[in-house]
C-alpha cells in the first residue's frame, strides 16, 4: 500500500464489463479501479480521464499486497 504522487495518465480503459475501468500511470503501468462501488469507479475514472485531456497530474492510492487496485486519488 503506497501513495504514488505527481502521476501523469497515459491511457484510461473501461469495458461494457461492470466496474470494468483502468489508468495507465507514468512510472507504474496499467492499474485497475477498485471495485465495490459503482459510482466510485465512475468517479475515478472520469478524474483520470480529465487529467489526460487537461494535461493534469494525479496522485494515487495504490492497495492491496501487489499495488494492483487504485482505491483513492487526487487531482493536481
Amino acid at each position: 500500500m503506497a501513495w504514488n504522487n505527481g502521476k501523469n495518465v497515459v491511457q484510461t480503459f473501461a469495458s461494457s464489463d461492470s466496474q470494468n475501468a483502468w489508468v495507465n500511470l507514468s512510472g507504474i503501468g496499467w492499474r485497475r479501479i477498485q471495485i465495490g462501488a459503482v459510482d466510485g469507479v465512475t468517479n475515478l475514472f472520469l478524474m483520470f480521464n480529465a487529467a489526460k485531456a487537461n494535461g493534469r497530474t494525479v496522485n494515487v492510492f495504490l492497495t492491496d499486497d501487489s499495488n494492483q487496485f487504485v482505491t483513492i486519488a487526487y487531482l493536481n
